[in-house]
């Protein structure tokens, strides 16, 4: 969440207007949303040409270049990403339907309204013979993940408690699906956790809008950092604004376009090998076929990340003081 991270990053993000410039793109969002486009237009093709071939060139046509050095980086790492999709892809049942691919939920208390886009919300077999929704979140960057990733984040959590009132049925487990690793890192929530998880995202929208109450009441730009302090660290060194921050220019060194991108000239490149030292604990991708009752069909037409970084998919405002939205990017 932009502001957890850095109250100034979240003013000049949301707040100033005009905003501040910008840096470059980035190169390791460029690849990301390359991946999830075309896995959410996978689903949405015909039944009979969901194949693998079709997800690697879906990946093609709609590969985007923004932040890549040069013309062969961005080949070399689009030939990743095709052979990345394509093995995702060959692991699913193409006639498992899911309940949504870029489904959009909200849902709100007396305190916050939450809304957000889920990659891809399943119906699948329970335990207990009924069926059950689980919340599925790609994930496409070079570092290794956990299952506490999925068990502590709040936007699965939320994404979990939207789509259940939605749908008016009980969503509990969430997944981050991994493609570099070709792993599966899965927690199944109970009611009182995602209620704890709510109660938490309700008590940091009234903190940020308190902020915002300070900023629209006329804060002077001098006093700014009472209320918008910034949070340096080695972080900043991958922040769009730093070069508009004095603190995080001198907590690290600017960070290249396409320092995010994994290394392609070796086995960690390669999906399903794991990068160096990464724990595989957890299971591999499993070849989901469940026969869930007929659901809705997927939206015809959901916004997409943009090529300059993935989108903000989930978005959390305060009913009560009409407080600036804050974003998540799962």
């Amino acid at each position: 969440m932009t502001w957890l991270d850095c109250p100034r990053r979240y003013r000049m993000s949301y707040l100033d207007r005009p905003p501040p410039p910008k840096g470059p793109p980035w190169a390791h969002n460029s690849f990301g949303a390359s991946v999830h486009n075309a896995l959410a237009g996978w689903w949405r093709l015909p039944l009979r040409e969901r194949t693998a071939q079709a997800a690697g060139d879906l990946l093609d046509r709609g590969w985007l270049t923004d932040g890549f050095p040069d013309v062969a980086a961005s080949e070399l790492n689009r030939a990743r990403a095709r052979q990345m999709v394509q093995d995702y892809v060959a692991g699913l049942d193409p006639a498992a339907e899911p309940v949504g691919v870029e489904r959009v939920v909200a849902t709100r208390t007396e305190r916050i309204a939450v809304s957000g886009r889920i990659d891809r919300l399943d119906d699948r077999p329970a335990a207990d013979g009924g069926a059950e929704l689980v919340v599925v979140d790609y994930k496409t960057g070079r570092h290794a993940l956990t299952v506490d990733d999925a068990r502590t984040s709040m936007a699965l959590a939320l994404y979990a408690l939207a789509a259940g009132r939605v749908l008016r049925r009980a969503c509990h487990r969430v997944e981050l699906h991994h493609l570099p690793a070709s792993r599966v890192l899965a927690w199944e929530h109970t009611s009182a956790s995602l209620e704890r998880q709510l109660r938490r995202a309700e008590d940091i929208a009234a903190e940020c809008a308190k902020a915002d109450g300070r900023h629209k009441d006329g804060l002077p730009a001098d006093r700014y950092d009472e209320a918008f302090p910034p949070r340096p660290g080695s972080w900043c060194g991958w922040c769009d604004y730093r070069a508009r921050c004095p603190e995080g220019m001198a907590a690290a060194e600017p960070r290249r376009p396409w320092d995010g991108l994994a290394a392609v000239d070796g086995a960690a490149s390669l999906p399903g090998t794991p990068l160096p030292g990464t724990p595989l604990p957890e299971t591999p991708l499993p070849r989901v076929r469940p026969e869930p009752p007929a659901p809705e069909p997927p939206p015809s037409a959901a916004s997409e990340p943009g090529p300059g970084g993935s989108a903000s998919r989930l978005a959390i405002r305060s009913c009560t003081d009409g407080g600036q939205a804050s974003s998540f990017s799962p």
